[in-house]
């Protein structure tokens, strides 16, 4: 039996910049998980995963990242994404010099 669709976001990294981006409902790609579009049927997940792979100008190693509901957007379900989601860990400067608050496991 096949395991139920759980909410997810289209993530990748920009080609020039390396940052962790994240598909909108617009179809642009932002850098706050927050203003992400979260997809709730497998077949929506499908159809975005692959708009964002016909993207190689600009996104690169889109993949699928499981979220869930919070009080200000989607939230990491895995630790890899919280990381990813709170910016580069080697020097506080963008999301980090923020510090905003993502749950390191949830």
């Amino acid at each position: 039996m096949a395991r139920p669709f759980t909410p997810k976001v289209v993530t990748a990294n920009d080609l020039v910049s390396g940052d962790v981006i994240y598909l909108a409902v617009d179809g642009s790609w932002v850098r706050e998980l927050c203003m992400a579009l979260v997809l709730s049927t497998q077949e929506d997940a499908d159809a975005r995963l692959f708009e964002a792979e016909t993207q190689p100008h600009i996104a690169v190693g889109a993949y699928l990242a499981d979220v869930k509901a919070g009080d200000h957007g989607p939230v990491p379900t895995h630790f890899r994404e919280a990381f990813r989601a709170k910016g580069p860990s080697n020097r506080p400067h963008g999301k980090q010099e923020r510090k905003e608050e993502v749950p390191a496991h949830v």
